[in-house]
């Protein structure tokens, strides 16, 4: 397997947790849930970032 195939793997499975996080973080209000989300959202928000660096 290549470098590359093995980074979008990664990115992919980083992807699928943050959106979990997400997910199961939004069913009880509270402010550790709150953390959580915002945790998923950086994460994803970091992949963004990662993917968009290449065509700037």
């Amino acid at each position: 397997m290549s470098r590359n195939a093995l980074n979008i793997i990664i990115k992919l499975v980083l992807a699928i947790v943050c959106l979990a996080v997400i997910i199961i973080a939004k069913e009880t209000i509270s402010r550790l849930n709150l953390g959580l989300m915002l945790l998923g959202l950086a994460g994803l928000l970091g992949l963004l970032y990662d993917y968009n660096r290449k065509f700037n």
